[in-house]
């Protein structure tokens, strides 16, 4: 236990320190969008990994935050760091009806219900010019000239998500989600209201993955419905960010958000179009070698490890 506080009391001074270290603009930019990666990761595993329900329409609730924020700021001419507030409020309220209407299907046909979900979004919010200005998106202006803020705020968001969904595990609640995904059947057998419960994972995840989308209009200034409800950019993007670091387990989404916004930024500049391509080979021999992501199979790795080095070892005497 004493180990485990120094480590994560090491990991916090470096993510403190980090970018007073780093003066560059663009690594500073990295680290803001591993940030928010990290917090739709985690926003997302709540869900789909301790609960058992996979959504492919997280990028409704992303979008729906980021447009909570740039509505204000377009219909109202507010601020729109009041949309941290208002982003994943609105998040949560759209949350509400998709989940009672959606929870009663289960697998993939959950799955596909909330890709519709997403898709229905992008329409609307595409279609809806008087409110949303269509296509055409919103721009706002920027509110700081330095990175500095946005990390730390960004630094703030993934902290909260992943200490909420550390209590939420560590909690009767906790036990109720994995069992749910363990077998729903038996959880119900059992007295335990499974929908109850996963509305109750899923109104946090919404609320995150909403944090996340108002705190993205406030630092990239620009939204439109083809970006933020995207499918393919960022429904399986989050889901492939959990694969990488490992579903189920508390760092993972973290892990894997930082192996996924690095190896882009490095096979994009390389590779251009084609880097989706290297990057899907890659996600398949993860799926492949290590089936329970990174952080899953970290006891596996340190026994080959340890195995290899009494090897070296052992030949070298």
């Amino acid at each position: 236990m004493l180990k485990k506080f120094w480590f994560l009391s090491i990991i916090i001074v470096i993510a403190i320190i980090l970018p007073l270290i780093v003066q560059s603009s663009y690594y500073r930019h990295i680290f803001i969008l591993i940030l928010i990666w990290g917090a739709l990761g985690v926003a997302w595993n709540l869900l789909g990994g301790y609960t058992g329900q996979v959504s492919f329409g997280h990028a409704a609730f992303f979008g729906v935050g980021a447009y909570g924020a740039g509505l204000l700021a377009f219909h109202l001419h507010i601020s729109p760091w009041w949309g941290m507030i208002v982003g994943p409020v609105a998040a949560v309220i759209v949350s509400i009806p998709i989940g009672l209407i959606c929870f009663r299907l289960r697998g993939p046909y959950f799955a596909l219900a909330m890709l519709a979900v997403g898709e229905i979004c992008r329409l609307v919010f595409t279609q809806w010019v008087s409110l949303t200005n269509g296509a055409m998106g919103i721009l706002t202006l920027t509110t700081f000239s330095s990175k500095l803020p946005y990390y730390y705020i960004g630094l703030a968001i993934l902290s909260f998500s992943v200490y909420t969904v550390y209590r939420l595990m560590n909690s009767r609640a906790g036990y109720y989600f994995v069992s749910i995904r363990e077998d729903q059947d038996a959880a119900e057998s059992l007295g335990i209201p499974t929908t109850k419960y996963k509305m109750y994972s899923l109104i946090p995840s919404a609320f995150f993955s909403g944090l996340a989308g108002a705190f993205y209009m406030n630092y990239m200034n620009y939204i439109e419905p083809s970006v933020v409800f995207s499918l393919p950019d960022v429904s399986i993007m989050i889901i492939l960010v959990v694969i990488l670091g490992g579903v189920a387990t508390l760092w993972g989404p973290v892990v894997g958000a930082i192996i996924f916004v690095v190896l882009s930024e490095l096979l994009r500049s390389s590779l251009g179009p084609a880097h989706l391509l290297v990057f899907g080979v890659i996600v398949c021999l993860v799926i492949m070698y290590m089936p329970n992501g990174i952080m899953g199979e970290v006891d596996r790795i340190k026994k080959l490890l340890q195995r290899k080095g009494a090897r070296i070892g052992s030949e070298i005497t």
